[in-house]
């Protein structure tokens, strides 16, 4: 009994590392701010940080989000995330910030996901179009219209998006639960991959026609950001 005891505690303790796994390592100290050079830094939760007595204020701040985006592009809405890339201090804390310009009559932040997070978002100015999908076998759709002051939940990996339906422009900030939640844009990942995906493959997944399918692959698709 002690035995099969033993081996249902190693099995329990398997699962649970495989679910830590998933998200941003928990921090065995109070923070660990992220550097990239090695002879100045420790390493600590496996990621070279700066020496806790040279961190300063400036590691865990940011100027800057109170400036519109350029939404001067083919989606019409910018996207500024703020990332333990741009902004060292958020290193193992797993959070991370997104500042989201949007123009009248819909600039849209196109269907996406993100691999490493959940989001919440608010809705600071404007108009908002914004919901998402679940995953198979029901995809149901829940969306709705928000306003200034509304913010919606983005659960975990699921496709989400935002469209402004208004007539002025709009702004939101969202909070995600990673200090690198990543993106994928699903258009951009489908029509725009490197090398470019057979035709044959969305031809039949998309129900497409395959001249368009290859019409879709030479356009440039960008990201709002």
């Amino acid at each position: 009994m002690k035995v099969a005891n033993l081996l249902v505690a190693f099995a329990l303790l398997a699962l649970a590392s495989s679910f830590v796994t998933a998200y941003d390592p928990s921090p065995l100290q109070d923070f660990c701010v992220g550097i990239n050079d090695a002879d100045a830094a420790v390493l600590v939760n496996g990621k070279l940080c700066k020496n806790p007595s040279f961190a300063t204020i400036d590691d865990f701040t940011y100027s800057g989000f109170d400036v519109r985006g350029n939404t001067s592009n083919q989606l019409r809405a910018h996207v500024n995330l703020i990332t333990a890339d741009l902004m060292p201090g958020l290193n193992t804390l797993g959070v991370s910030l997104a500042r989201i310009d949007f123009e009248p009559n819909g600039g849209l932040n196109p269907p996406h996901y993100h691999p490493r997070g959940s989001e919440v978002l608010l809705v600071l100015e404007g108009t908002l179009y914004a919901g998402f999908v679940t995953s198979n076998p029901d995809h149901r759709l829940f969306a709705k219209i928000l306003k200034a002051g509304d913010f919606i939940a983005f659960p975990f990996g699921l496709v989400h998006f935002q469209m402004n339906v208004g007539k002025t422009p709009a702004v939101a900030i969202a909070a995600l639960t990673s200090q690198n939640p990543g993106v994928n844009t699903i258009a951009n990942a489908i029509f725009g991959a490197s090398w470019p995906i057979n035709p044959e493959v969305l031809t039949t997944a998309f129900h497409l026609d395959k001249n368009l399918v290859e019409d879709l692959q030479t356009q440039n698709w960008v990201n709002p950001s």
